[in-house]
């Protein structure tokens, strides 16, 4: 019976020494051994064998952690109070120096985000607070990386989540973005009806021009077809008194056809309404031509000589 129950003293103490013994380290984890509370050596993922109540594992993960910093009111460089927060983001690089460098890295992390973070926006105006975020980030996590070097973590980068200055603040800023967009919105209105006047006035000029160059063109072409019927015209009269020239040269009209042609002329001119006509005619010549009709026109006399052209006439005639 005894040796029963020594037997399973044996296996309980067994067991615990194994179970002690066996560590198991997952792949995000570094595990630093310590024995008698030194430091010994770091290992990496897999399963391990420690000396149990000798040695001791410490697992630290590896992975990337995130620090919230809670909202905290931060003084700007024109003295607005705004409220601001923040999330770092890192990953341990060295376990062992996180693990004794650094009581609780967490709260350290907190405690020197929010420090800095005053420290930069208030050197910073409220107008380049809010649009310099960017800005902010990056010298926040330069700031952090360098001092947490020693803690073994890298920090990754940081995001400022929100930036809320006071509500009278909030209201003047809406206040002044809603007259900047009326003032846009008028100046493009004013520039869209310029440039409308503009294009109505090119508009008119070319119609203008386009209806002078359309006159002009018309103009033009009725002194065209004006001269041309004047050309047609005169031609056609210049050939017409050529003709009738010609034709009075080939009749050999006499003395006596042009005065009474003359006289005509005369007559139709005194049927008019002027009270005035002048004759310009030597009187010689037309008492001269009036006698020589007169001796045409009165009746022969039986037994008297008859005229040269009569006596010829009537010859010609036998």
């Amino acid at each position: 019976m005894e040796s029963v129950i020594a037997l399973v003293i044996v296996a309980v103490v067994l067991f615990v020494f194994v179970a002690n013994a066996l560590k198991i380290i997952l792949p995000y984890q570094k595990g630093v051994i310590e024995r008698l509370g030194k430091y010994q050596r770091t290992l990496g993922s897999g399963l391990i064998i420690i000396v149990p109540f000798i040695e001791k594992v410490r697992k630290v993960d590896m992975r990337e952690q995130v620090v919230d910093v809670p909202p905290q009111e931060v003084i700007t460089r024109d003295n607005v109070a705004v409220v601001m927060d923040a999330i770092v983001y890192y990953e341990a690089t060295d376990p062992v120096k996180l693990l004794y460098n650094v009581a609780d890295f967490y709260s350290a992390a907190t405690k020197l985000a929010q420090t800095n973070l005053r420290n930069i926006v208030g050197e910073m105006s409220l107008d380049e607070s809010l649009t310099s975020r960017e800005l902010i980030n990056t010298k926040l996590r330069e700031i952090l990386d360098n001092a947490t070097d020693r803690w073994g973590v890298r920090v990754v980068r940081v995001e400022i989540q929100r930036i809320e200055p006071p509500q009278d603040v909030m209201d003047a800023m809406h206040r002044q973005m809603k007259a900047e967009r009326d003032r846009r919105a008028m100046v493009l209105e004013a520039d869209g009806q310029r440039e409308a006047a503009i294009k109505v006035a090119e508009g008119q000029k070319q119609a203008a021009i386009l209806k002078a160059e359309g006159e002009a063109a018309a103009i033009q072409k009725v002194a065209d077809a004006n001269r041309y019927k004047l050309t047609t015209v005169a031609t056609g009269e210049a050939e017409a008194v050529l003709k009738v020239y010609d034709a009075i040269h080939e009749g050999r009209p006499t003395q006596d056809l042009i005065t009474i042609k003359y006289l005509e002329a005369l007559t139709n001119m005194a049927d008019g309404q002027a009270t005035k006509i002048f004759l310009p005619i030597e009187a010689s010549g037309l008492l001269g031509g009036l006698g020589g009709i007169a001796e045409m026109l009165k009746p022969p006399v039986e037994g008297a000589a008859k005229p040269k052209k009569a006596a010829a006439a009537e010859e010609s005639d036998a």
